[in-house]
């Protein structure tokens, strides 16, 4: 399929220097006071929560990201066009099946357009836009239920099209209870084909995977793809950008699952769970937010690693 030319796959709404997100050297976790869990759904138990495999990264890591981020954009900060605040994404849909119909993972077009709809319904704030450019359909069993390794890489190597910029999302039934996993933008460079993201089919509106079934599922793991890190990374750090590496997203000891109104797992720091963030793991009817911050270090991730490249 020929591809589209550079310039029409990312056209930038929005130009500004952006500053890069620092962390503290030590990741100082506060233990001291209760974890006030809240009320949880009803039925609520281990089996049925929100489980993703995008992997948490530590520290040291995160640090070095931070750095190089920070670095980039400050020798790029006088560049007529040189930090993306927002912009088209073009999505490229990888089908993966075990037969046809539905309950093979063979999902339909309107189910693709329906997920779209909502991940521009809830990036509409921070000026990216998704748009699907192309969707193929391949009958695979080894792939279809593939939750990473060797058959990762040779659906990723097989299927994946464009360039950094371009968001490719494959859909399969992974198992193990698993709802996707994502890339993140700083990996790009090492491992251009394994880039993307792997969602559960049955997380799409209007699938099966109740609570988990109004789409946000990709939502979360596009946050990933986008450089996001979940809200309860780094438990109660106390530090300026907390253990996200986003000052205005609460302390979060752990992941909320349900919808637990009011839960405060760090007591002894400013402000409740951030429970209606995207990149938390509450019920998709209770995530409704992405934070002034990570739209600022969604648009420096994006910068650094993905724009033109």
């Amino acid at each position: 399929m020929r591809l589209a030319s550079r310039a029409s796959i990312l056209l930038p709404l929005g130009l500004l220097a952006l500053g890069a997100c620092v962390m503290e050297d030590q990741d100082t976790i506060d233990d001291s006071g209760p974890v006030v869990e809240g009320d949880q759904r009803p039925g609520w138990s281990e089996s049925n929560n929100r489980l993703c495999a995008t992997p948490d990264v530590d520290v040291a890591e995160m640090q070095a990201i931070d750095d190089e981020v920070g670095t980039y954009l400050a020798a790029h900060k006088n560049d007529t066009v040189a930090n993306a605040t927002g912009g088209i994404i073009p999505v490229y849909w990888h089908v993966i099946r075990n037969g046809t119909g539905v309950a093979n993972g063979d999902i339909t077009d309107q189910q693709i357009a329906n997920q779209i709809t909502v991940l521009n319904a809830a990036y509409a704030s921070t000026g990216w836009e998704f748009q699907l450019r192309a969707t193929d359909r391949t009958t695979n069993a080894s792939w279809y239920t593939c939750s990473g390794g060797t058959c990762e890489s040779q659906m990723k190597n097989a299927l994946r099209q464009g360039t950094a910029s371009a968001l490719n999302i494959y859909s399969n039934n992974m198992g193990g209870g698993l709802l996707g996993w994502a890339t993140f933008p700083s990996s790009y460079a090492s491992s251009p084909k394994m880039d993307g993201v792997v969602l559960l089919y049955s997380s799409l509106p209007g699938g099966t995977a109740a609570p988990y079934n109004l789409g946000d599922t990709a939502t979360h793991e596009v946050g990933h793809w986008m450089g996001l890190y979940h809200t309860f990374q780094g438990g109660c750090a106390r530090q300026a950008t907390g253990g996200d590496g986003v000052a205005d997203t609460p302390a979060e000891k752990s992941p909320a699952y349900g919808c637990p109104v009011g839960r405060n797992t760090c007591a002894n720091i400013a402000g409740n769970d951030p429970i209606t963030n995207f990149m938390d793991y509450t019920d998709d009817s209770c995530m409704n937010t992405f934070s002034v911050g990570q739209d600022t270090r969604m648009d420096s991730m994006f910068t650094t690693y993905r724009f033109g490249k």
